[in-house]
């Protein structure tokens, strides 16, 4: 930041200078860092979807074993009742 502010400090033609450089460059140096960038914004994007379906599909496995559970151990309490109760 130091150098910024030297170089605005006193001069006002080398600050006219740096932002015509910045505006007439600014462009062409976007252009180019979004070519390099494109592709690894492209990995980081296809990495995170990967990693989300294959994260839901283990929590829907899981959800699927728990609720299998659930209804055996529902017929199983199910079926000790019937079992246990007086006949008359």
């Amino acid at each position: 930041m130091a150098l910024m502010e030297e170089m605005f400090k006193g001069n006002l033609a080398t600050g006219l200078v740096v932002g015509l450089g910045a505006v007439l460059l600014g462009p062409a140096i976007f252009q180019a860092m979004g070519r390099v960038l494109r592709p690894a914004a492209k990995a980081v994007v296809k990495t995170g979807l990967v990693f989300y379906r294959e994260t839901l599909s283990e929590i829907g496995e899981m959800a699927g074993d728990l609720v299998a559970e659930a209804k055996a151990e529902l017929e199983q309490d199910a079926h000790s009742d019937r079992e246990r109760a007086p006949t008359t």
